[in-house]
């Protein structure tokens, strides 16, 4: 579930993303007026009464449009039992901010995508194909981080090779392997050159003038 600790706080406007959403889906002003007052309104009750009357709004409209949210998924009913153990039904928009995290996430990821891209053609002193743009966005779509797709790039570069098959090797002996970031890489790669040495000594060390 995305992280919408932050949203659930007061301190928070969720004005520009409230007119977001609004704009997106094509909300109607009765709809964005009700999502705007279970934001705002500490009981989360819905209270129709309360609402015609603080938007000078009948019931019929008021009542399509929290249908129509419901619909939508932007908002849910839960239920809960008060001090004296009575039932009610309260409005949670944990759905409408998950929805919003969720657009973050993806603007974010998009953001990386274009960033790697640009990173590529820095290294590598030219533009990038179209086929090497699927390969490396294939990449990420298969689970490998933007960090260690940009470490095999400066291992590739490190060893004056542009070609991206070169590149999707390296990924892939990493993932055998078992490296996740670049730190795994490290370790990895100081342990192999401690376990080299500790070879070479053993076949540099004369056995023979060993002898007591």
């Amino acid at each position: 579930m995305p992280n919408i600790e932050f949203l659930t706080e007061k301190r928070f406007s969720l004005s520009t993303h409230l007119i977001e959403i609004a704009v997106k889906n094509n909300l109607s002003l009765v709809e964005f007026l009700l999502l705007i007052y279970f934001e705002d309104e500490m009981d989360k009750t819905f209270n129709v009464d309360k609402i015609c009357n603080l938007f000078s709004l009948d019931q019929v409209s008021v009542l399509e449009a929290f249908n129509h949210l419901l619909t939508l998924n932007f908002i849910q009913l839960e239920s809960f039992r008060d001090d004296a153990n009575r039932h009610g039904e309260r409005i949670s928009l944990i759905p409408m901010y998950e929805s919003i995290c969720e657009k973050k996430e993806e603007k974010r990821k998009e953001q990386e995508k274009e960033s790697i891209f640009d990173t590529f053609q820095k290294e590598l002193g030219r533009k990038i194909s179209p086929m090497e743009y699927e390969i490396i966005n294939a990449w990420l779509e298969k689970g490998f981080s933007e960090e260690l797709v940009k470490g095999a790039l400066k291992e590739a570069v490190y060893h004056g090779v542009s070609s991206l098959r070169y590149i999707d090797k390296v990924l892939y002996e990493w993932k055998k392997k078992g490296y996740t970031t670049m730190k795994d890489v490290e370790v990895g790669l100081k342990n192999f050159r401690k376990e080299k040495e500790s070879k070479e000594e053993l076949f540099d060390y004369d056995w023979l003038e060993d002898e007591e």
